[in-house]
């Protein structure tokens, strides 16, 4: 309902009052500049005028502004608006007018641009990169990361294992996804994450590792994705890999050890005796499935193995021996103290096994596998046999052999796994004649 045109003051204007129907009060001090006052008391100011082809239109000026305060600079579509200010840009706005120009049109284009301008921003949000990032970004190989779960934990972002892998995570306070929650990707140097990385630098050596390896991976997907204009990791110093390990167990440790799983019972002494068995990785035999077993063949899909390939093992009579002592639990996982998922906290079981075993030099559970590797080169087992055991794709198998060398060595891994348990199992019994001398009793480096 419009009334007829009147002066429009900031007294006057402070005086009207709500009615139950909206309410559009004329200014003759501008042409088509509206006082709107809406039932609820809100007042705005609007402006109405006819388009080139003769149709009413009407544009939302913004909000009235009763402090008084007036603008430092010029007034603006969608801002608190004193009464002055409305003079002022609804004036504006009939000199495009009288220039030809559309200005709902343009106004409606404005809109849809700030609309974009904010959906870009938000996207590009440090978080909301991130969190696309570890829910679409494939390997070279159109696979999901191994440890994808964890690299998104050690920036402050948890997914559940068991939710659909798009769920919203949970953003771990003070973690790096929550202290860049809003912070634009563009605005992220390499000065900013070089005081990430020495933080985790200084907390620990692979932390800060693996905390650059997990922001360059993201930021080189941002850069693929153009989402930024250049990496900020490069050029950042990254924390050197550790020294290679080369402790192997001697033939005392080894006795030491097996010997020791007994004392830390089930189900971490029978999964550790089958890392010394089989030279697989911890979260290999950690994740073993029942499925995964059909007789003496446990065959290990590839997206649980460390470089994406199927490994197919024949286990010795001694692992199914062990693997006979666990099947008894109900579950798919063989190795578990709830039936529903695997175990972990292999962190105390090895400080347990340490206890209990012999004073030995400090060594972890992956020499296990370099101990196993060593023990079946030390039987005259040829490498290209232990390394398909172990499942490498190198060495050997590198380059052009890898190739055309199609060959799996089914029967000679079959042989080298039963060899070497039969060696292991000789060490243990105390039987040196059917046994070969494989290591020095002290300093755990092959001879």
């Amino acid at each position: 309902m419009t009334q007829p045109r009147t002066k429009l003051t900031a007294a006057a204007i402070g005086r009207y009052r709500p009615a139950a129907k909206r309410r559009e009060i004329a200014d003759s001090g501008c042409p088509g500049l509206r006082l709107i006052v809406q039932p609820s008391g809100a007042l705005s100011f609007a402006l109405r005028f006819r388009k080139p082809n003769g149709v009413q239109a009407k544009l939302t000026l913004g909000p009235y502004d009763s402090t008084g305060e007036e603008l430092k600079g010029d007034p603006v579509v969608g801002q608190p608006l004193t009464l002055a200010a409305a003079r002022a840009l609804a004036t504006a706005i009939n000199r495009e007018r009288a220039r030809g120009i559309d200005v709902v049109s343009e106004r409606k284009a404005e809109k849809s641009r700030q609309a974009s301008s904010a959906a870009h921003h938000a996207a590009n949000t440090f978080t909301v990169a991130l969190r696309e990032f570890f829910v679409d970004h494939k390997t070279r190989k159109g696979a999901r990361p191994r440890r994808w779960r964890e690299d998104a934990a050690k920036l402050g972002m948890k997914f559940s294992s068991k939710a659909d892998p798009t769920a919203d995570p949970i953003i771990v306070h003070g973690g790096l996804a929550d202290v860049w929650r809003d912070k634009p990707l563009s605005e992220i140097d390499g000065h900013a994450v070089f005081t990430v990385v020495d933080a985790a630098r200084k907390s620990s050596a692979g932390r800060g590792r693996k905390t650059f390896a997990v922001l360059s991976s993201f930021f080189s997907w941002a850069l693929r994705q153009r989402r930024i204009a250049a990496n900020p990791c490069a050029g950042v110093y990254k924390p050197p890999p550790p020294p290679a390990r080369e402790r192997v167990l001697s033939d005392a440790e080894i006795v030491s050890f097996w010997r020791a799983c007994d004392q830390i019972g089930a189900p971490y002494g029978a999964l550790f005796r089958l890392l010394l068995l089989t030279g697989c990785r911890l979260r290999e035999v950690g994740g073993m499935r029942r499925s995964e077993l059909a007789g003496d063949v446990w065959t290990i899909p590839g997206n649980r193995t460390k470089n994406g390939r199927v490994l197919t093992l024949t286990l010795p009579a001694l692992a199914l021996e062990i693997l006979g002592a666990v099947q008894s639990a109900s579950g798919e996982f063989v190795f578990s103290t709830t039936g529903v998922r695997p175990v972990n906290g292999f962190g105390e079981a090895k400080r347990q096994l340490d206890a209990a075993m012999k004073p030995a030099a400090p060594w972890r559970l992956h020499d296990l596998r370099r101990t196993a590797a060593s023990g079946m080169a030390e039987l005259g087992i040829a490498l290209p046999v232990v390394e398909k055991v172990l499942n490498h794709v190198s060495g050997s198998f590198g380059g052009v052999a890898g190739i055309y060398q199609r060959y799996e060595f089914a029967r000679e891994m079959a042989e080298a796994l039963q060899r070497w348990a039969a060696q292991v199992a000789g060490l243990v019994a105390g039987k040196p004649g059917n046994v070969v001398g494989l290591f020095k009793s002290h300093g755990g480096k092959q001879r």
